[in-house]
Order: C-alpha cells, then structure tokens, then sequence
C-alpha cells in the first residue's frame, strides 16, 4: 500500500482543529505536517479531515433486507450495499445491531444466523470494519447457539440486553418511559383482550410477516417464559464476560434495571429513556449511548430526552447511527450550528468515545501510530457537509469525484 498525505486540510486533533498535513502509509497514521517523501498527495485544502466515526449501534442494514414489509432481498447484496452506505457517510467502524428475538421474519434468530453466515463470506469483501452487535432479546433463549458461535469467533462483537417483551405488552396507562424494571413483580401487563393490544401489535406483524392475531397469540405464549428469563440473562452475561466483550443495555427506565446489568458487567447505557437513568449512569461512570438521528433532528420521536441537551450536560457520550447512517455527520452539523460545544468535542461522541467504550484503542482519533480510519468532508458555511473520501484502515473506502471545479468552502461555525 503506497503512503498518501493529506495535504493542506483542516484537521479534527485533540482538543483543537489545526491546519495540516496527514501521511498514511500501510493502513496507519505515520506522521503529521511532515514532509512528502514520495507519498501520493491528496489536496485538501479548504476541506476538514476528521476520524472517521464509530458505529456502536446501527440498524439502518434491516431496510436494505427488507426494504418493504413483507419483500425480502437476498442478505449477501443486501450488507454488500450497506457497506457501501456505510463508508459513503464516513463510517469506518460498524457495529450492525442484529436483533435475535422469538418473532419470526426479519428479526429472528433465524434470519440472524444468516446474517452472521453471509458475514464470514463477505467480511474480506466489505471495506468498513464490520462488526456485530448481538441485540439479544432476552425472552429468546432460543438465540444462545448463535450467540456463543458470534463470541467464540475472531470478531469481537457486543453484546446488549434488550427486553422489548415487557415493553409492548406494558399497560396503557403507564408511558414507556416509566416502564417498571424488567423483573418486577407483579408486572402491569396490558389486557390481552383489549382491542387496543391488538392494534398494537399490528406494527410488529408486519415486520414478522404473520397476522396481527398470530402475532398476539405468540407473544401470550412467550410470556409464559417469563420465570426463566434472569437465568438466561445471566447464563449469557457470563458467556459474555468470559469473551471479554463490551456489554450494553437497552432502553433502561430505571435506575434499578441499570444497576441490575451494571452487576453484570454491561457498563454501557443505550438509549435510556428516563432523566434519572442518565444521573445513574453518570454517577456510577458507565458511558451513555444516545441516538444521532435523536440530535440531528432536535429531538426523540419517542418522547425520551433530547440529546442535545443531554450533551450539555454532560449525560451523553456516544452518538450512534440508529437507522439512519447519515444522521452521524448530520448530528455533527447541527450541534455544531447550534453551538451545543465546540466541533473537536462533539467529535469525541462519534469516533474516540465509542472506540473506548468498545475497546477498539487503536481508532477514534488521528494520531501517529493509528489506525488511518478518516473521513474527509466538503462543508461549506451554513450548509449541509457531505464525505468528499473515507479511509478504512489506510484504505480507499469511499471517493466523491466532481465533474468541476467548486469554489473552495469557508469554515463551518465552530
């Protein structure tokens, strides 16, 4: 692999942003402002190279799969086409969130392990570093093959605790962001016989590709689990610990369901839904993961904290993808325009920050002797940026080729 500098750019280092010269050579970072040498040059100025971002939670790869509810693409084009979005968007690092739940469809465990399959095959095609997370539904004890073949193979996934049974079959009068700890008893279940049960249920039919009424039917039966689920809950924590593998949980409500996967060994908070979940977060030093599509926005569509806000305060270290793998670069954006902190912090949330809380020491940032994971941005003043090249690894993951010359972009508001 030749060596390139990056000549001339405004550059995202720590704490500052500097214009200069970036050389990679052999997949790594080898030198700032130094001399040509021979390397191909790559003219920038006028532009921002940035550390490419981090993904440690995306889903976006399920509409490439299932693009329409009930039509299905074949997976292996499917995350060949998510790659290219990925590296398109300046993503380096993918984490693909992989839901492995008891519903049949897109999101069971046997379409998961498909997934996982086509992935082997494909891995020395896709140009990102793709990972997964294993997003474990935890009434579905029928994924713990999958999920111990995932941790014993050379990717180091994720693993994160999702319990989206309790959740849909909560009872009206209590909002989702009040939902009581995952095992407390009595738990406040909706009616079965409520007509309201079944529209809701209708959404997930859907995407599971039965009716609304073979839907709801199932989900009665998997309740019916409920007395085993913290056995397999920890039965997996312990698989997990003993893979040495970042461990999150998912849509906490309380500060008790925190404490509860905190004891297990998931120090990563994922989309929290409560205020008081956040100051437990916080105070026992666990990273807080928020949504980018949440920031770039203004806003959640589900009602839960802005993040905005939340990084104001200091209650969120992490922006991920979600399901739109343009919303990290577009989160940037707007908090930057909004002046939320000043353009090298908020770049911590999608690059440093989430390489740290996944392990991942050698990315996040641009220095000598890393990974050369970089995203090069064309960002004119008060408009929307857009990735000019992606590197993965020193690799060419993405170019945008113009046809003509562009005037040459003032700096974006810091």
């Amino acid at each position: 692999m030749s060596a390139e500098l990056i000549e001339g750019a405004r550059v995202i280092l720590e704490g500052r942003i500097e214009t200069a010269s970036v050389r990679i050579e052999a997949g790594r970072i080898t030198g700032i402002d130094g001399a040509r040498d021979g390397a191909a040059v790559v003219p920038a100025r006028g532009r921002l190279l940035a550390p490419a971002f981090v993904d440690v939670h995306g889903d976006a790869f399920e509409r490439q799969i299932m693009p329409r509810p009930g039509v299905v693409i074949p997976v292996d084009a499917a995350l060949l086409d998510t790659d290219r979005q990925l590296t398109a968007n300046g993503i380096a690092t993918a984490f693909h969130a992989l839901t492995l739940s008891w519903e049949p469809g897109l999101r069971s465990v046997e379409t998961g392990w498909q997934i996982v399959r086509a992935l082997d095959v494909l891995r020395p095609r896709l140009t990102a570093d793709t990972r997964l997370q294993l997003r474990w539904e935890t009434f579905c004890h029928e994924a713990e093959p999958l999920i111990a073949h995932v941790l014993a193979g050379q990717d180091r996934p994720s693993l994160a605790f999702n319990d989206h049974t309790t959740s849909m079959l909560l009872h009206y009068d209590i909002p989702v962001q009040d939902r009581p700890f995952d095992q407390v008893n009595p738990y406040p279940v909706t009616p079965f016989d409520d007509p309201r049960f079944l529209r809701k249920m209708q959404d997930q039919a859907r995407r599971a590709q039965v009716t609304a009424g073979d839907y709801a039917d199932l989900i009665r039966k998997i309740w019916d689990r409920r007395a085993d689920v913290p056995a397999q809950v920890e039965r997996i924590a312990a698989q997990a610990r003993m893979s040495d593998v970042p461990m999150l949980s998912h849509d906490d409500s309380q500060s008790e369901t925190r404490a509860y996967y905190r004891a297990l060994g998931a120090r990563v908070a994922e989309f929290p839904m409560h205020e008081r979940v956040f100051l437990a977060a916080r105070d026992a030093g666990d990273r807080i993961v928020l949504g980018a599509p949440n920031a770039m926005r203004g806003g959640s569509h589900l009602g839960s904290p802005g993040a905005a806000e939340m990084i104001a305060r200091g209650l969120c270290d992490i922006l991920a993808s979600d399901y739109f793998y343009p919303a990290m670069l577009g989160a940037m954006a707007r908090l930057s325009a909004d002046r939320v902190a000043p353009l090298p912090e908020l770049w911590n949330l999608v690059a440093r920050n989430p390489a740290e809380a996944m392990g991942l020491a050698d990315r996040g940032r641009i220095a000598a002797g890393l990974r050369a994971d970089l995203v090069l941005l064309d960002w004119p003043e008060g408009h929307a940026p857009v990735a000019l090249r992606t590197w993965v690894a020193g690799r060419g993951g993405y170019a945008a080729l113009r046809r003509h010359p562009v005037p040459q972009p003032a700096e974006p508001a810091l």
